[in-house]
């Protein structure tokens, strides 16, 4: 047997927890001193501890913790219970993470309010081009709603090219649906060889442009927007308006995001 001390170290909880605990009926100890009420813990209860821990830490209430216990589920079962809560927290994580990386990227627009990046928006000619592309629809041009179907059409358009190789770097680009309450995505990728209509994937000639405003994003497109927007007033202040939609031209893409290149295109003509 075990002090509540003692026990609470191997454990690794608080004195405090365990009285918590045995207070409400969640883990009682193995035996009480009728005269000291000093509580004494088994090593056994170890087991039922690690379960309360566990379940606590995945976010269920104590309650809940209690009438799970109080169930007498089994290992396999409970481990699949746990499963299933650690990847609703994974999401939940992301999904976090995510909008972390949206508020970076506004406070990065924020603080560039006032600097007009001259020296970086580049305007040239974009020559034709013709795409294999797959496309999708978002409900707006938010990070997080595009990005995801971006990443999935890109999933399924590169085994539909089966063996044709791209011939250039990736190419994104954006439209507004009919009546402007969704966006059509158009992942695509530069191809040479010839098709005949029957691969899984939309063969497109991307016109030329005879002038669009352009600048280099570095790092994650989760902060792309202040790239965008400092494009965007270069391109009102230099007496410009969007002739047509942007493009994201993927100039480097390794593994990690935060290492990615990518031109921003803005077709332009004079306001």
């Amino acid at each position: 047997m075990f002090s509540i001390g003692d026990f609470a170290k191997h454990g690794r909880v608080s004195v405090r927890m365990l009285r918590h605990y045995d207070a409400i009926g969640l883990l009682r100890p193995a035996q009480v001193d009728p005269f000291s009420g000093y509580r004494s813990y088994s090593g056994e209860q170890l087991a039922r501890l690690n379960r309360v821990i566990a379940l606590k830490d995945l976010g269920f209430t104590l309650t809940q913790v209690q009438e799970i216990l109080d169930a007498e589920i089994g290992v396999d079962e409970l481990r699949g219970m746990l499963r299933l809560r650690r990847a609703e927290l994974d999401a939940a994580i992301a999904a976090d993470e995510i909008r972390l990386k949206a508020v970076e990227a506004r406070l990065l627009s924020i603080e560039s309010e006032g600097r007009m990046p001259s020296e970086d928006v580049v305007v040239k000619s974009l020559p034709a081009v013709r795409v294999a592309e797959l496309t999708g629809t978002a409900s707006g041009y938010v990070n997080e709603e595009i990005g995801p179907v971006v990443q999935r059409l890109y999933e399924e358009l590169f085994p539909a090219l089966g063996g044709i190789a791209p011939s250039g770097p990736m190419i994104a680009y954006y439209e507004d649906e009919p009546g402007g309450e969704r966006v059509l995505i158009h992942a695509a990728v530069p191809i040479a060889a010839e098709t005949n209509g029957t691969e899984g994937f939309s063969t497109v000639s991307l016109a030329e442009v005879p002038a669009a405003a352009t600048i280099l994003h570095r790092g994650s497109m989760t902060t792309v927007l202040s790239s965008y927007q400092a494009l965007a007033k270069w391109v009102d202040a230099h007496g410009y308006r969007p002739s047509g939609p942007a493009r994201e031209y993927y100039v480097d893409c390794p593994a990690d995001g935060d290492k990615w290149v990518t031109e921003l295109q803005q077709p332009i003509t004079k306001a």
